[in-house]
């Protein structure tokens, strides 16, 4: 159990500026020092929270758990762990343990003594060691498992054995770097299951990086979205969802990704609403304080509605028109991809009703029309791309 405060933490790789130039373009800020790989993150993590960092390949986020790891140093700012100071505390005396994408189990090794290995290190008592293995096992549900090799188990019962490997130590901090980009899809939901029932059963500050939202909004208490080495958001899963500060975020979180539209912010009779298609929609009253409150002027922006927040209507007045290009059929939705607005527009369309009774249906080259609530609607500045509420 352990709480950690990371304060203005900062990684510079150093770079030959010529080869820089003659490489692979980055997004990576470039500084005299070097490539900054992750720029003045700050975080207060609670004991026994569950934190996710989240963000596409090479925005920082495995860069920041091996610094909290001890495995990459820190070039600026401070990481405490229970209010001690840890910059310079070598990785075995910071009492945290790690799981990463590839199991790194010994295939010689049978299940125990895999997990066995690093209470043999600390030099524990045969008995004891013997009763944290079977407890750690019985947690994972892989007593079953302990005589057999690794070569005779599946990915994800692997997976399972190295993350028991982890917490026979019940260390302070648990770091799990994309545990499970290896395991096909039906193994990544029963393993983020597992993950779920383990940190109800283990007293342990949770660290998960990886790349996929849909892990990520299931297991974290907070997120913290990267891009590019900077923090663009931390907050609860929901909260990101709904509430996303830029259109980075709201265009990375949420699957199918959220659609965006050229769009008029308008102000009448002291009301805002945006215009898209002809159709005006008055936004709702929080969106309207909020705006007031930062005294937003009308403007082009860019409207951003999720998929699922889109409803079929009839050709009334109002209504923002479109034609199917494309309808995935996903049982009792359809995902219709339809040009309207002149772009490609995601729409989330139920096919069932609450009694299971087919109730729409869609094919290509089908005129629809649509409409959204003003309660949906996230407006984004054109020249900041910031959420204009926040």
């Amino acid at each position: 159990m352990a709480s950690l405060t990371l304060k203005n933490i900062k990684k510079v790789y150093p770079v030959d500026k010529k080869k820089m130039k003659k490489g692979k373009k980055t997004n990576l800020q470039i500084t005299e020092e070097g490539v900054v790989a992750v720029q003045d993150l700050s975080i207060d993590i609670a004991d026994k929270e569950f934190i996710v960092l989240i963000g596409p390949s090479g925005c920082g986020k495995s860069t920041t758990m091996r610094m909290v790891a001890g495995l990459e140093d820190i070039t600026d700012g401070e990481l405490y762990i229970d209010g001690n100071l840890v910059n310079d505390v070598a990785p075995k005396d910071r009492d945290i343990a790690m799981v990463f994408q590839s199991y790194a189990l010994y295939p010689h090794k049978n299940v125990y003594d895999n997990m066995a290995f690093p209470l043999q290190l600390a030099k524990l008592p045969k008995d004891e060691i013997d009763k944290k293995v079977r407890e750690a096992a019985e947690i994972l549900d892989i007593t079953k498992y302990l005589d057999r090799k690794p070569k005779e188990l599946s990915g994800g019962q692997r997976q399972r054995v190295a993350i028991g490997r982890a917490i026979v130590r019940k260390p302070k901090v648990l770091l799990m770097d994309e545990p499970l980009s290896n395991l096909d899809a039906k193994l990544r939901n029963q393993m983020r299951a597992e993950i779920i029932k383990l940190r109800q059963r283990i007293d342990t500050t949770f660290i998960y990086v990886t790349h996929d939202q849909t892990e990520a909004m299931t297991l974290g208490d907070r997120l913290i979205v990267m891009r590019d080495g900077f923090v663009q958001q931390i907050a609860t899963p929901q909260d990101a969802f709904e509430h996303p500060v830029n259109l980075f975020v709201a265009g990375f979180i949420g699957s199918p990704q959220m659609n965006f539209f050229d769009a008029e912010l308008i102000k009448k009779d002291g009301k805002y609403a945006v215009v898209l298609d002809g159709a005006a929609i008055e936004l709702a009253p929080e969106k309207q304080e909020r705006l007031a409150a930062n005294n937003v002027e009308p403007q082009q922006v860019t409207l951003g509605v999720r998929p699922e927040h889109i409803m079929m209507c009839g050709e009334t007045e109002g209504a923002i028109h479109g034609e199917i290009d494309v309808c995935e059929m996903m049982g009792s939705a359809a995902h219709l991809h339809v040009n309207a607005c002149g772009k490609s527009v995601i729409i989330i369309a139920q096919t069932m009703d609450m009694a299971g009774q087919p109730q729409n249906h869609f094919e290509m080259g089908q005129k629809v029309a649509f409409t959204f609530g003003g309660n949906v609607a996230h407006v984004f500045s054109k020249e900041t791309e910031k959420n204009l509420e926040f």
